[in-house]
């Protein structure tokens, strides 16, 4: 039976472990999860709205609490951390705000006599696989309106993240949802295979790697259950010649290395026009070289570890990869010895087809520049990836940012700024990046039922 453990990142110290429940355990759950549906999708809205902001209360209540689990479980420095607590304490909040318009009847312009409407209705138990580089904003995307919605969820969460995800759920229960609304669950990948094929689930949401999402994808499609997931993604950064570069710059560093660079939206694979191209690089090369890895419990350190010892041997190879194929190193480039699961701000040049850091994600705070020549060499190889999460373009003219926005094959374009979160934004891709959408009214609708309700001889 596996296991799930609190390892710092930062120094390798162990200090949780909890086992996995059995399979009768895990059916019991999707029983109470079953019963607790049947109850709480007939809720009144106002009783699910208290909880919500009831939720987004106490994330701010507890947030240097909150906070440290996740400095200690996967090395977000503490300041980032806090955003993280406050981020998802907004997204409750906006849920709660909303339920009443996101679930209001929508009347149908029919032919004929009568009325007709679409009815948004909640549809039964969902599973949430969630990973580790944000604990509690990956869950809030998908807890806050399903829960606002009236459906009930079972998470598994990442194995390096047991404190965060019991956190989570105590919470939850702290802010009055009732038992077996939401339920957190220590169980393996089979178990969660079985979860998704129990004929009482009706959907699944994973937020994870291409390999985990094809995975439980096919599990959902041969039970003809909806699945939304949510990817990876190695988000162009395009710089344009008319660029503000001090701004494009600026923004790039903090695009590729906040959360250490662990995030499928960060910035990754910067494009730069000519005629900027020298500066950009100057420019970003000496703001990436004032982030050092460092302590994740100072409020002054802005790079912590990266989550684990196998993320930074996973990066190092690519960046490897990349060197010995030729790859020009213009900062960083090499693991540091010492403890903890460090690694330093890196920009690589040069990096072309026959390497595996030109298709593959960049997990961490390695960044590739390339030079284009030409605004359409910019946005072909933009969209020269399996990916197609978010991305940017620098520009001041509107026209081009208008154009690159077009055609970018890509979920979400951001002008003029790194890729953002918002509860109000919709979030996803396309490719290899993902199904479905999370946040604003499109994340609440992914697991609703849109009933239509026709009457003929009605007014």
């Amino acid at each position: 039976m596996g296991v799930y453990k609190t390892i710092d990142p930062a120094t390798g110290e162990e200090s949780a472990v909890y086992a996995e429940i059995s399979d009768t355990e895990l059916d019991d759950l999707i029983t109470r999860s079953a019963a607790a549906y049947r109850s709480w999708r007939t809720t009144e809205l106002a009783q699910r709205r208290a909880v919500l902001t009831r939720t987004a209360e106490l994330h701010r209540e507890q947030a240097d609490e909150l906070a440290k689990l996740l400095t200690l479980e996967m090395g977000k420095p503490i300041a980032q951390a806090k955003g993280e607590v406050a981020l998802v304490a907004s997204i409750y909040q906006y849920y709660a705000d909303n339920v009443e318009e996101f679930m209001a009847d929508e009347p149908l312009k029919i032919k004929g006599s009568g009325t007709a409407v679409v009815r948004t209705e909640p549809i039964g138990p969902l599973v949430g696989v969630m990973p580790w580089n944000y604990p509690y904003y990956q869950v809030a995307r998908f807890a806050a309106p399903n829960i606002a919605l009236g459906n009930t969820i079972i998470l598994k969460h990442a194995r390096n993240c047991p404190q965060s995800a019991l956190a989570i759920e105590r919470i939850l229960h702290e802010a009055g949802l009732p038992a077996g609304v939401y339920a957190n669950a220590f169980i393996s990948s089979a178990q969660v295979a079985a979860a998704v094929a129990d004929p009482r689930v009706q959907g699944v949401s994973l937020t994870g790697s291409e390999t985990a999402g094809a995975a439980v994808g096919a599990v959902a499609g041969r039970n003809m259950k909806k699945c939304v997931l949510e990817l990876g993604g190695s988000d162009p950064f395009i710089v344009l010649e008319d660029a503000d570069v001090d701004a494009a710059a600026a923004a790039g560093v903090v695009g590729r290395l906040s959360n250490g660079g662990q995030a499928c939206t960060a910035s990754k694979r910067f494009l730069i026009e000519d005629g900027v191209y020298e500066e950009f690089v100057e420019k970003f090369v000496a703001g990436m070289a004032g982030w050092q890895p460092g302590d994740p419990t100072s409020p002054e350190t802005k790079l912590g570890p990266l989550a684990s010892t196998a993320g930074v041997e996973e990066l190092d190879e690519l960046v490897q990869d990349a060197i010995s194929h030729g790859a020009e190193v213009l900062i960083g480039g090499s693991r540091p010895d010492g403890p903890g699961a460090y690694y330093p701000p890196t920009v690589l040049a040069g990096v072309t087809r026959d390497m595996r850091a030109f298709s593959e994600e960049l997990f961490g705070p390695v960044a590739v520049v390339h030079r284009v020549n030409s605004l359409d060499a910019a946005i072909d190889l933009a969209n020269d990836s399996p990916f197609g999460l978010s991305s940017s373009v620098f520009t001041t003219d509107q026209q081009k940012a208008d154009r690159v926005s077009e055609e970018l094959e890509t979920g979400m374009v951001w002008i003029n700024s790194a890729s953002k979160s918002s509860p109000d934004l919709p979030f996803g891709g396309v490719k290899a990046s993902g199904i479905g959408r999370e946040l604003a009214n499109y994340g609440f609708n992914e697991f609703s039922n849109k009933k239509l309700v026709r009457n003929p001889k009605g007014q």
